[in-house]
This record gives structure tokens, sequence and C-alpha cells, in this order.
């Protein structure tokens, strides 16, 4: 009730519109509905109008702002979190993310309790409205790289992990409409009580690679609990990788659209190698959506996202989504004529090394960059987030996490091994400092 206030204050402050409108919509969390009364009803006691879009996507929700007029939106999702989760992603009026400086402020209207209830002439209205899936389903379908004769022709069949909240619906429905008829949909009931952890890594979908091999699927498809993370499990039961949802859909896009590609510092080398084959150029941003988002513009970018499987297409929309990056994908594979291990064969090979350390008071994150400048001064250092030290053909990112008391360290190499090699270098290193 506290940050949809704020949030809806912030909204009222930077507007002169006497009426707001905000389109509110939800993932299946246990906690989904209620939280979703008190927003709504939070929104509409400052008096601003509210259209429930009920049981949605966030890049549905995302698209349904601008197509509304509306003055912003409310996601109800804690993304990819386990169950007991739940939270608001907050967009602007063009239906993308609030910035740090925008957060910031609807924050302090919150610590500081500056909103004004509207008084009872003049409280907001609720409407419901379910039809905007459809609309963003129609607006895939009108992309014009997505070719859907060409994957009817494919004839794929597919399993999808749905984790029992709104891909259980979304992403069946896509896949009917460009054409794919004979699906399997996993964890299908919409109750939001997550069949395993909701976080579309390996360790957590056996149960779809091992239904994707004894089923002789062509392809497994898994999202998270809001569908804008996209993982793709081979015919072969393996995974595609998360890195590489990114990189073989801006593969694609390049070969038919000239122009430069963006993702996070801590993402695969490989959109670099992807872009620069296809003539074009590659930019890295500050790790989080919204920092993409905004390299994005500033480069004009064609594609754009994160090695989470999150894909960004600016002219269909400015944020992270699993159903257009779905219909691109698998233009791309029916066209190739290929099976998902021989395209993932296709692109540059790399291998990540994710580790941590653990920080504490005495431990300075400064003079760990300086010892580390030091040592490696003759290579290219990014200090935009943190820091990453790019080698010839490997590179280590470093960064404190935003959420509790480490310091995340990330390398890619050629090989697995010289990835984690490099990992344990570095943490022998920072030791020593």
């Amino acid at each position: 009730v506290k940050f949809a206030a704020a949030y809806g204050m912030w909204l009222k402050n930077n507007s002169e519109k006497k009426q707001l409108k905000v389109v509110v919509g939800r993932d299946a969390r246990i906690s989904g509905k209620m939280v979703s009364s008190l927003v709504c009803n939070t929104l509409v006691g400052l008096g601003i109008n509210v259209v429930d879009v009920g049981l949605s996507t966030t890049p549905t929700v995302e698209i349904a702002v601008p197509l509304e007029n509306a003055d912003g939106g409310i996601i109800i999702t804690a993304s990819h979190n386990p169950k007991q989760w739940n939270a608001l992603k907050l967009l602007n009026e063009k239906g993308e993310f609030l910035n740090a400086a925008e957060g910031e402020k609807v924050l302090n209207i919150a610590e500081n309790d500056a909103y004004l209830f509207a008084e009872v002439d003049d409280l907001g209205k609720i409407t419901y409205d379910d039809s905007y899936l459809q609309k963003h389903i129609d607006a895939i379908l009108n992309y014009p790289l997505v070719d859907i004769a060409t994957i009817k022709q494919a004839n794929f069949s597919i399993v999808v992990d749905a984790i029992n909240s709104s891909g259980a619906f979304a992403v069946p429905a896509l896949l009917k409409a460009i054409g794919v008829s004979n699906i399997q949909v996993l964890n299908s009931d919409m109750h939001g009580n997550f069949a395993h952890n909701p976080e579309p890594l390996k360790e957590h979908l056996t149960e779809l690679c091992s239904t994707v091999v004894n089923t002789k699927s062509d392809l497994g498809i898994a999202v998270d609990p809001d569908v804008d993370r996209l993982c793709f499990v081979s015919e072969d039961g393996e995974l595609f990788g998360e890195e590489y949802t990114l990189v073989a859909v801006a593969d694609y896009i390049l070969q038919h659209k000239k122009g430069s590609t963006v993702s996070n510092l801590s993402s695969t080398r490989a959109l670099r190698d992807i872009s620069e084959k296809n003539g074009c150029s590659y930019f890295a941003s500050a790790v989080g959506e919204v920092n993409v988002v905004e390299k994005m513009k500033q480069e004009n970018a064609v594609i754009g996202g994160e090695g989470n499987g999150g894909i960004i297409v600016p002219d269909l929309h400015y944020g992270r989504d699993a159903l257009i990056g779905i219909a691109l994908f698998l233009t791309h594979l029916a066209k190739l004529k290929l099976s998902a291990s021989a395209l993932k064969a296709s692109l540059p090979a790399y291998y990540m090394s994710k580790k941590k350390l653990e920080l504490d008071d005495s431990i300075s994150l400064d003079k760990i960059y300086a010892g580390l400048e030091k040592q490696y001064a003759t290579y290219t250092i990014n200090k935009i987030d943190g820091m990453k030290i790019d080698f010839e053909n490997k590179w280590v990112h470093l960064r404190p996490s935003n959420t509790e008391p480490i310091v995340r360290i990330y390398t890619e190499a050629p090989t697995q091994m010289e990835a984690d090699t490099l990992a344990d270098n570095i943490i022998s290193i920072i030791q020593s400092i």
C-alpha cells in the first residue's frame, strides 16, 4: 500500500492532468490476487483510474500502457524469485521501467509518507480488460521478421515448462498463433505454487530436459513466472543456454536489419562476435534492464537484452519479452532447417564461470579495484559497473551485489576450464590484495 501510494503520488506530482490512469497486471503467484486488490484500491484512493488486466505477463503490461494512453503501469511479480516473494515492477507512461533517479523519488515519497488521498467524490474507478494478451500476440504476428508460414511448414513439436504461472496461457496462445500445433505444457496449473525453483536454470529444468528427449520433441521452452526471461532446451535434452537466447535471435535479426546491438557487461562475448560478423557494432551497458534500454536508445540498437534470456526488440517495445523471442527464434530455426543443437554449434562457443566472494567491513572494494588495475594495466578495463577486464579471448567482471554483502565474479573463456581457472586466479589475487 505504501509503495503503490508513493508511486501514484509520484505520477500526480509529474502530471498536469486532472485524471490519471494506470494499468495493473500480475503473474499467478499465490499472493498475486491479494496484492493486486491492495494496489488497485490504493490507486483508486488517490483518485487514479485503474485498468486491471488481471493475470498477465510483464511484456504484455508494458505494451498495454501506451495502447491505453495510460500514465503508468504496475506489474505485480517477483520475477524469477521463489513463491513467497512478491513485488511491484513500476512503469512510466511509455511502458518502460522507472530509472534510478525516478525510483529514488518514489522511495523518498514512501519514506516520508508524502501522499494525499482523494476526497470521496474524487475516488478513481477500476475497469477490467483481459484483451491485451491478444493485442500483444497480434503485434508479434504483424512483426515483419516473424514468418508464420515458415514456422508452420517446419511442423515443430514443443514442450513448454510454464512453472504454474502466466506462461501456461501466454506461451501456448502465442505458439498456436504462429503455427505450432504440437504443444505439451508441463506445470500448467496457474496456482503459483511453483513445481520447482522458478529461475530457468539447468538444475531446475530436469523435467523439461527429460520430457523433450522422451517425447522426441524438437525444442523445450522455459519461461520465468512473469514471462520476460526465455530459455530453450535442444532436441538432445541439453540446454541451449540462457546466454545464447539473445545471441541466436540477434544473429537472425542482423541478417535482415543492420544496426548496433547491446547487452550488459556480464553477458557473453558471443553477441559482440555475431554483431561484428554481420558488419555491425556492439555496445555494453551496466547490468540491469533499464541500463540496457538506455544504451540501446543512445546507440539506436536494433536488438538488445541480457544474458539471462532477456530479449528486447525495440521496434515492438523497450522491454524484455519472451513471446517475441520465441517467435523470432522459431522463425530463425525454421529458415535454417537446423536442429536446435546444430544452431547452437554454429554460434561462437564460450563458457562462463559465476562465482562470488563474501564481503565484510574489513574489505575495501576500491582497494581491490586499484590492485587489479595495477596488475592488468595493459588490458582494457571498463568501470561503468564494478570492474570488467577484457583479455584477448576472455574476460572477468567483478560487481558488488545490490541485495547481499558479496561481490560477484563472472568470467568467460573459450573452455569451461579456462573460465574457472581465470575466476580462481582473480580470487587469489583479491585475497592477496
